[in-house]
């Protein structure tokens, strides 16, 4: 059935999801140094573009993309659907002469920045609300459209006077969002839920220069993902389903999206389908000052390297975007507290000695092994282990620091400079078990300049046991 949406009911559980799915959507928009002339600026959109038919039959690209996920809707349960994604508009300079007469120019040079071309993203959103029960029925349909405009908007000099106008273009795309959903045999009441966001605009490429990727931008829906909403009941996680699901789950189709639970931990409510592959319950890091950054640690070294851009460049990188411009004002402006905070958080760990953990009392077992008193994280936590005596056993024969073997790499769970070293001699430094129970031996190959400086930094290259064969035992 095709759906006239009515006005949506406030979600506020969708507008958290949101917060989150705003990194995504501004993921790649505007990259460091911030300037329209930057190369890596000048190559504009990189995840969740669905191009229209026309030029995705044609290129990498695509012009639909598929969410499945598994939910056990409760009775009378609605499903909210919010799409989102940025519509390009394209943003020209123009300079006024002295008749009034405006003609395009490649910059303009004002005192505080400089102006010149660049693809804006807008903002837009679909929502849908449907009966769970009607999806397993007829499923839902929804076509939407925006159309083509043009706005102008003056520039001021310093002098108060016109010194010419930015004209933003924006052209007519269209596209349609399709739901189902599909119960599964088994104990539980468990529904497939098929998502599809469809770029379905009429727009077909031209001759030359009209025919390159840039021309199809403004006709696509850019960083385009959804965020779904149960009224009642709840979705599977896809990344870790429960042992009874996990077949379900493999069969379900994601094609160019991924989902993941969102909201609060332990909520299952609200599922985040995104282009960048992301975990359950993904999080903005409190640190963070602000948008367009990535995570503490790559904050303060975007932090530090904006700051010390010359004059110049933060005038190119205001006039660029409004949201370059606001990353430029927050670098100049971070106390050195903001910054402090940002230079790494360790966030789950504690030490059992934390005087918000009661002390343990004599009916306290200790774990043998463990010394007291010692954060599990610590290398003397565990006495069980020592990775310079420790020993195991390969076809026959007990490897430890000092054994040599002959390196074999499997193919499963190896990369190309692993495979380079296939056959090749090597020396065990020391035998490390994970907290996985997986054993792992530490190397360092025969005739390695680097050896000696590996075992100053303990920077080992390390294999399996089913990855080595034993030569002599020392």
């Amino acid at each position: 059935m095709t759906s006239t949406p009515p006005a949506p009911a406030p979600d506020t559980r969708l507008d958290t999801a949101a917060l989150v799915a705003d990194a995504v959507l501004f993921e790649g928009y505007v990259l460091y140094p911030y300037r329209a002339s930057a190369a890596k600026n000048r190559m504009r959109w990189q995840f969740g573009v669905l191009v229209p038919p026309s030029w995705g039959g044609d290129s990498a690209e695509h012009s639909a993309q598929r969410t499945e996920c598994l939910m056990e809707p409760r009775g009378g349960a609605s499903l909210r659907v919010r799409l989102r994604f940025l519509h390009a508009q394209r943003r020209t300079v123009e300079e006024q002469g002295p008749d009034g007469t405006h003609h395009e120019v490649e910059s303009l040079e004002l005192p505080d920045r400089v102006l010149s071309a660049w693809d804006e993203g807008v903002e837009e959103q679909v929502e849908l609300t449907v009966d769970v029960g009607d999806l397993a029925e007829e499923g839902a349909e929804l076509p939407f459209a925006r159309p083509a405009s043009e706005e102008h908007e003056a520039v001021i000099g310093a002098d108060g006077e016109p010194v010419g106008r930015l004209v933003r273009r924006r052209e007519r795309i269209e596209g349609v969002l399709r739901l189902s959903a599909t119960e599964l045999p088994g104990p539980y009441r468990v529904l497939r839920l098929t998502a599809t966001v469809e770029n379905t605009s009429r727009w077909r490429p031209g001759e030359g220069a009209a025919a390159d990727r840039a021309a199809a931008l403004p006709h696509s829906l850019v960083s385009a993902h959804l965020i779904l909403g149960l009224t009642a009941g709840s979705f599977l996680s896809m990344t870790d389903p429960p042992e009874w699901a996990r077949t379900a789950v493999a069969e379900c189709r994601n094609e160019r999206t991924w989902p993941v639970l969102c909201g609060e931990d332990g909520a299952a409510d609200v599922v985040l389908s995104s282009p960048i592959i992301l975990a359950d319950h993904p999080r903005i890091a409190p640190e963070s000052p602000g948008a367009l950054y990535d995570a503490t640690e790559i904050d303060e070294i975007l932090a530090l390297r904006t700051a010390a851009l010359t004059d110049q460049e933060k005038r190119e990188a205001r006039g660029t975007d409004d949201r370059a411009g606001a990353v430029i004002d927050l670098a100049d402006s971070l106390p050195p507290e903001m910054l402090d905070r940002l230079h790494g958080a360790v966030r789950g760990l504690r030490e059992i000695t934390d005087p918000a953990v009661p002390p343990p009392s004599e009916d306290t077992p200790h774990v043998p092994g463990v010394a007291e008193g010692t954060p599990w994280w610590d290398p003397g936590a565990d006495r069980s282990v020592d990775p310079d005596r420790d020993r195991v056993l390969v076809d026959g024969a007990s490897l430890g620091a000092g054994s040599r073997v002959l390196l074999r790499p499997g193919k499963r769970r190896t990369d190309a400079q692993d495979l380079f070293l296939h056959g090749r001699r090597a020396l065990v430094e020391a035998v490390l078990h994970d907290v996985d129970g997986q054993v792992h031996l530490a190397v360092t190959v025969d005739d390695d300049p680097g050896a000696e400086l590996r075992r100053v930094q303990g920077r080992f290259l390390y294999f399996q046991p089913d990855e080595v064969t034993p030569l002599e035992d020392a």
